[in-house]
């Protein structure tokens, strides 16, 4: 394929006009028309900043088939950022999920020995996925180092139309199992209290454990899916072209934030036997401290 026509296919494949491409280029509508015809070549300056817009190397550009590299290279990406993707938030997963699976165990009343033994079973499987999922990106990024995104202007607004739903609904999740921890829980002690007709300290944290579990059980499915949804994002190259530095950081707040109310709420649960009394204090004040640093990051951006 000539220049002109690398240009025109990676032209209509983000759906832009003429119009559109020289508005970008800060050139004529015309000049664009004289490089699609091969009447005329950019300058070496624009040719790269063509390149960043598609990101396509200047030699496929040139004198390449982009279709083919568009063809080959798309799905190649794509199906290792899916895997990468499935790989990261599966590990999140079975860390948060050991958690949980050792909290139900207590709640069981299997003995703390082979229930935090369960917990390390999964944390070392965790390990491996997390491993095994970093080397295979290095690797693919190593063998494809002009691997890029290669999507569509339509596939892209796909999917940023289900992305605030892939951030609502773990968040609301997490919500609700803080919510059930808070309410259910007392509910819970005071039934089994009822039906035994009894009221014991081991009793009591039977159940309590219990209903830990189920939060961390929404924290799980939550996290792990929120850790999918931040992967597909930065796979289609938002962060990169829509996000600034300030965000970013942002980001990394909210996200550092929960995994150490997280580590606390466990920490307190197990240490001080504080389920039920940890839960809102912890996400309270982490999500307050969350906002603050949030307030002070946007400030200092502007």
């Amino acid at each position: 394929m000539t220049f002109g026509e690398n240009l025109q296919f990676l032209r209509k494949r983000l759906n832009m006009t003429q119009e559109d491409l020289a508005e970008k280029m800060e050139v004529s509508r015309q000049s664009v028309s004289k490089w699609e015809s091969n009447a005329a070549y950019p300058e070496t300056e624009t040719i790269l900043r063509l390149c960043d817009l598609f990101h396509c190397d200047m030699d496929t550009l040139l004198r390449g088939d982009v279709s083919r590299r568009f063809g080959e290279d798309a799905a190649a990406y794509d199906k290792h950022m899916n895997a990468f993707a499935a790989g990261i938030s599966a590990g999140v997963g079975l860390v948060l999920g050991g958690i949980t699976l050792m909290l139900f165990l207590v709640a069981l009343g299997v003995l703390e020995g082979p229930a935090t033994g369960a917990f390390f079973v999964l944390l070392t499987a965790a390990v491996v996925v997390f491993i095994i999922s970093g080397m295979n990106h290095s690797t693919f990024l190593r063998h494809h180092p002009n691997a890029a995104p290669c999507y569509t202007q339509e596939e892209m607004e796909r999917f940023e139309l289900r992305f605030p739903f892939l951030i609502a609904v773990p968040v609301a999740l997490i919500l609700l199992g803080v919510l059930a921890t808070i309410t259910l829980g007392k509910f819970a002690v005071r039934i089994a209290n009822a039906v035994f007709h009894s009221s014991s300290l081991l009793q009591t944290t039977y159940v309590e454990a219990f209903f830990a579990a189920i939060l961390l059980l929404c924290i799980t499915i939550a996290a792990s899916t929120l850790t999918w949804a931040g992967i597909q994002h930065s796979k289609y190259g938002f962060p990169e072209e829509k996000q600034t530095p300030a965000q970013r950081l942002v980001g990394r707040i909210w996200g550092a934030g929960m995994v150490a109310a997280t580590a606390l709420y466990v920490g307190l649960g197990f240490g001080l036997d504080l389920w039920e009394q940890a839960a809102p204090i912890v996400y309270t004040v982490a999500a307050l401290l969350c906002v603050a640093a949030t307030i002070l990051v946007k400030k200092d951006g502007e």
